[in-house]
């Protein structure tokens, strides 16, 4: 694949191309479930999935939720909504019903596919509880309070039996039979690259979500120039265990590994056997994570038993990873052209990336250089002057990369992305003279967990909820596994009796189980600055000596 057959190339148009160069070549593998399609395959699932799209009347633009992990459905989903201009709407496996109740609100969703679950996490009653009337529901075209728009919800798994206001995948698809293949190509010659494909959610500072509403052209292109960086070919066989929700999945790895004609293996759960397995039979040239699942595959007790030197590449991203594992990357998984990329969903994702032949102690030390057309400056975070080489400011990007804007949030939009089209990503930096970025901390207070990207105010927000507390401020703190735990400092409420575990509980029934904090402590007043600005740094620096945590 040539930059030039990227240019106005839908992600449906994406497959066409490739299943016409390598209709016998494998696509799309699951180890577990002993799946492979060839391109030819795949795309006729991907297209029998479009008609039934289309069967229940969805047109252009209308959204399509997908909540689930990493089954061979969701990368259906991904290129059939590609075919139709339906919005692919992704969805957190880890949200619970009040967050899963906002992105339906919010979204405007038309439909929802939903898995039964993850591990011991039931998604049908998680629904129930947020969307109470569809129990009371027949499935086909529905009429739900609050949710005007949402008509239909798809049950995606083998054991999908007869649920309340739910239709099983299987009975979904019969509707194919009612769109004739001419209609979908009819449809999809009318698709254009500018037009909005993908929706992601990013919490806000605010305490509210926000749908990042991203093109055909910002995620093909990206992922084009991602496996470029890579040195990706139609021989790599690209290991896929980070989730398919965040464009870490659906774009680094489904689309990268699309557009450079090569094979996607995911793992539909993240387990290191699973990824090691993985590897291992298919023989895997690169393989993506980050930081944390690096670290436990390498440390997972059967390591020894899996062959990994079919590695080649991959990227590691999401935080910055310590040199020895980086150097056991390299070495032990014979991974030596790893690269770091670096970005955020509002740039589709990545704006930076080291390439194969930089040294360990670049790709350690910096998240690479810029993509292709894609531009990067430093701003003084006061001034919005542009910076001299190695001073910090904030990092800002433009091209064809950064998103159309946030869903129904114009003065967000504004927020972030300048009059002359800069992406203000918030996050403080440096750049060398050859242009290597170095990311020295964050603008914002965001929290880096694991690679999970959390915001104090958005648990802020709804730990306000609680009728017994009176104020919360939720900060970050190091934490050597995961690189940030949250932490909470709640002043109750006046005669209230919280505790530690019963807030922690009332978290893990609402927010998803990464955001709930690690750390509860109770106060009874913040440090504050003399003009009253509480002084969350006082508040992590309290924490790191009382619970003895290492500092990064």
């Amino acid at each position: 694949m040539r930059p030039e057959d990227i240019e106005g190339l839908t992600v449906g148009g994406l497959l066409d191309l490739v299943t016409e160069r390598r209709p016998e070549s494998d696509a799309l593998v699951y180890v577990d479930r002993g799946l492979r399609y060839s391109y030819g395959e795949f795309n006729e699932v991907v297209e029998r999935c479009a008609r039934a799209l289309l069967a229940l009347g969805l047109k252009k633009g209308d959204h399509v939720a997908v909540w689930g992990q990493n089954v061979p459905e969701w990368v259906t989903l991904q290129f059939a909504t590609g075919k139709t201009g339906t919005v692919l709407v992704t969805i957190n496996p880890a949200y619970k019903s009040n967050e899963l109740r906002y992105v339906l609100e919010q979204s405007d969703a038309a439909v929802l596919f939903l898995t039964e679950g993850v591990k011991d996490v039931d998604f049908v009653e998680i629904l129930q509880r947020a969307v109470p009337d569809l129990v009371e529901a027949e499935s086909g075209e529905l009429e739900v309070e609050g949710l005007p728009h949402l008509k239909n919800v798809v049950l995606i798994g083998d054991e999908a039996g007869n649920v309340p206001g739910l239709t099983p995948y299987k009975e979904f698809l019969k509707g194919a039979e009612k769109v004739s293949e001419e209609e979908l190509s009819e449809l999809q010659a009318t698709l254009d690259a500018d037009e909005v494909i993908n929706m992601q959610y990013t919490s806000g500072t605010t305490g509210f979500p926000k749908g990042v509403q991203l093109t055909h052209e910002n995620i093909v292109k990206n992922a084009f120039h991602i496996g470029e960086c890579m040195e990706l070919g139609p021989e790599d066989r690209v290991c896929i265990p980070v989730p398919f929700f965040h464009c870490f999945g659906c774009v680094l790895g489904t689309l990268n590994t699309v557009t450079h004609e090569g094979t996607m293996v995911p793992v539909e759960q993240f387990d290191p056997e699973e990824v090691l397995k993985a590897v291992h039979e298919e023989r895997c040239t690169a393989l993506l994570g980050v930081p944390t699942m690096f670290i436990a595959e390498l440390e997972h007790e059967n390591y020894g038993e899996y062959d990994t030197s079919s590695l080649r590449t991959g990227i590691m991203a999401g935080s910055p990873c310590p040199e020895e594992v980086m150097k056991q990357v390299v070495n032990d998984m014979g991974a030596e052209e790893i690269t770091i990329a670096y970005g955020q969903t509002e740039s589709s994702p990545v704006i930076t990336q080291t390439r194969t032949d930089d040294p360990i102690e670049l790709r350690v030390s910096t998240v690479g250089r810029k993509l292709p057309e894609v531009e990067v400056k430093i701003v003084d975070v006061d001034t919005g002057e542009e910076v001299g080489t190695g001073e910090q400011g904030d990092l800002c990007t433009r091209g064809y990369h950064v998103m159309k804007g946030y869903y129904k949030m114009e003065d967000r939009t504004r927020e972030v992305i300048d009059e002359d089209g800069w992406l203000h990503t918030g996050d403080l930096a440096v750049m060398d003279e050859n242009g290597y970025v170095k990311i020295t901390g964050r603008a914002k207070d965001m929290i880096i967990r694991g690679g999970e990207n959390i915001y104090p105010r958005e648990i802020e927000e709804f730990l306000y909820t609680h009728p017994d507390v009176s104020d919360v401020q939720v900060y970050g703190v190091p934490d050597e596994k995961y690189g940030e735990q949250v932490a909470a400092a709640i002043i109750p409420k006046s005669g209230a009796s919280l505790t530690e575990e019963g807030v922690k509980e009332f978290c893990r029934e609402n927010i998803a189980s990464y955001k709930v904090p690690e750390y509860v402590d109770f106060v009874e007043e913040y440090p504050m600055t003399a003009s009253g600005k509480i002084q969350k740094y006082k508040l992590r620096e309290a924490a790191v000596e009382r619970y003895d945590l290492t500092t990064a």
